[in-house]
């Protein structure tokens, strides 16, 4: 199985696990490294060990990341150069998490993985209006 981390600027891991497991429930080899102003200093060390400690129990490990260029994401980034079956995923959003947790299986890959979140968090971004909505005139009219 392929671990999941999930790490962003303050409470956007922590926000995001909370609307997963609402939705979707608890999930196995899933685990949040918050990044926090207060331990910025430490926070290099501390996710370098929960992937170590994941890509141990798992196959390989997709982290996911808030930002591109942010310092999650370099840190991310510098780990897959020293841990095979790596892989960084930035931009993250919660269509494209409910998706990976429910697409992933015992026999999925982490390319597999990549390019499902990928298209899924691209699918997530849409703009909807309402057709038809009054203005203040039709508003005004109605009163008479």
């Amino acid at each position: 199985m392929i671990g999941f981390i999930l790490t962003g600027h303050g409470h956007f891991s922590t926000g995001l696990k909370s609307a997963l497991d609402m939705i979707a429930g608890p999930q196995e080899a899933f685990e949040i490294v918050p990044f926090e102003e207060a331990e910025a200093g430490a926070y290099g060390d501390k996710l370098r060990e929960a992937v170590s400690a994941m890509r141990a129990q798992t196959d390989g490990v997709l982290v996911f990341c808030d930002l591109m260029g942010g310092t999650p994401f370099n840190q991310s980034m510098m780990i897959t150069a020293e841990q095979d079956n790596v892989s960084v995923v930035a931009g993250t959003n919660l269509p494209m998490l409910i998706d990976i947790v429910m697409a992933r299986s015992e026999s999925s890959t982490i390319d597999e993985l990549v390019a499902e979140a990928v298209e899924i968090g691209k699918e997530g971004v849409c703009h909807m209006e309402l057709a038809g909505g009054s203005d203040d005139e039709d508003d005004e009219d109605d009163e008479m």
